[in-house]
């Protein structure tokens, strides 16, 4: 069997993208029906919940992005400031075919970048000041090769939407515990406390399956992203030398929650702990062994050897 190309492996995460936003949905769907059974609300139950999700996935939908650059406290920068980085934005932008995409600076000394948005004609950059100051103009443009990849192939809508669902699972289940513990609520019926037994579960459980479920979009759609930013640059090398810098630093960015995590380029939680067992992100040592691997295959396609392709 043949392996799969560049293009089928974007293709086929795209058919994985909408069954993981069903399956969030549906544990959405799970614990607001959890919620309305505790409130006695009966035969409105079902038609309630799912009059609630479809509102929460519109609302996620249309301004997802939105909460995101407000919670990591992005800025639209001025254009005299960084007039480097609009000009490099600007130029893969072309190359990559999309219109280009709104550019936001975080004033955070930890290096990193992340993009927002739902589709190619309105997505978001945003890029730490940090970053701005640590790399140079070939490893900048690696890391924003490797955010406008992350927009052709449409990871941006997807990650983003599922970071406020996800989020709004959590906030939901966090009310359904706090409504069995301290409700008012009680029952002498046998079936009618195991029932509230399980909307506990489903409290304690579901924002742990949304989160996993979540996770795992994230470590090939990196993969996919650092080839696509090569293919974009033309210079491997360039964000494989931007990824190094950023391992380097030991510096968490402020603005940023597990929610928010997985949009940006390297996990910008603290390292160590729990940051460690939910990682999103593939280990970084590999994706710069990749980089350099394919530049090799490059040079060597120059000289006339053999390619052995991305």
């Amino acid at each position: 069997m043949r392996p799969f190309t560049f293009y089928e492996a974007i293709s086929a995460n795209r058919r994985k993208s909408w069954i993981i936003v069903t399956l969030v949905s549906l544990l959405l769907f799970i614990v607001i029906y959890a919620i309305c059974y505790w409130l006695e609300l009966g035969s409105l139950s079902i038609i309630l919940s799912l009059l609630l999700v479809i509102i929460i996935n519109y609302y996620a939908y249309y301004n997802s992005d939105k909460i995101i650059l407000s919670i990591s406290g992005a800025r639209e920068p001025k254009k005299e400031e960084y007039p480097y980085l609009i000009n490099v934005v600007e130029g893969l932008s072309i190359a990559g075919g999309i219109p280009t995409p709104k550019i936001y600076v975080i004033d955070d000394p930890s290096p990193n970048a992340f993009a927002t948005g739902r589709d190619p004609n309105n997505s978001a950059i945003a890029v730490t000041t940090g970053l701005l100051e640590r790399l140079n103009r070939l490893e900048l443009e690696g890391v924003i090769g490797h955010e406008i990849s992350h927009i052709k192939n449409y990871d941006v809508r997807l990650q983003t939407i599922c970071a406020v669902m996800v989020g709004m699972i959590v906030i939901l289940g966090d009310v359904l515990k706090k409504s069995f513990y301290y409700g008012k609520r009680r029952s002498k019926d046998r079936d009618e406390n195991i029932l509230g037994l399980i909307a506990l579960l489903i409290a304690i459980i579901s924002p742990l399956l949304a989160t996993l479920l979540r996770f795992a979009l994230s470590r090939q759609r990196e993969y996919l992203a650092d080839a696509g930013s090569a293919m974009l640059t033309r210079y491997p090398e360039g964000l494989a030398s931007a990824l190094e810098k950023i391992a380097e630093s030991d510096l968490p960015v402020k603005n940023v929650n597990y929610m928010t995590a997985p949009l940006y380029i390297v996990n910008p939680l603290k390292k160590g702990g729990f940051s460690n067992l939910f990682n999103t992100h593939p280990p970084i040592e590999e994706r710069i062994k990749r980089l350099r691997m394919m530049g090799e295959r490059w040079r060597k396609l120059e000289k006339g050897g053999e390619y052995g392709g991305i």
